[in-house]
């Protein structure tokens, strides 16, 4: 799963539906209420039918024309009894 603006920790020894913990807020450091409703955006379409070109390709040119690029680590997702 890709988020953004999130962390949170995940167990892949647990059953799924409890494997992931401590979900939290990036901006403010609000922890995710489990009972209240969000509202979320993706950037990745799950429809075959899509126009314009793949997310792929449009990284690999901004690279190409960049030479090179910086990325800051992410340490937002904790695998835990790994």
């Amino acid at each position: 799963v890709r988020i953004g603006g999130m962390s949170y920790r995940i167990d892949i020894n647990k059953p799924q539906g409890s494997r992931i913990t401590d979900m939290v807020l990036l901006r403010t450091g609000e922890k995710i209420d489990p009972a209240k409703t969000y509202v979320v955006a993706g950037w990745a379409s799950v429809n075959e039918n899509t126009e314009g070109p793949q997310i792929w390709d449009v990284v690999e040119n901004y690279i190409r024309k960049q030479g090179s690029i910086s990325v800051q680590s992410n340490n937002h997702v904790k695998v835990v009894n790994s």
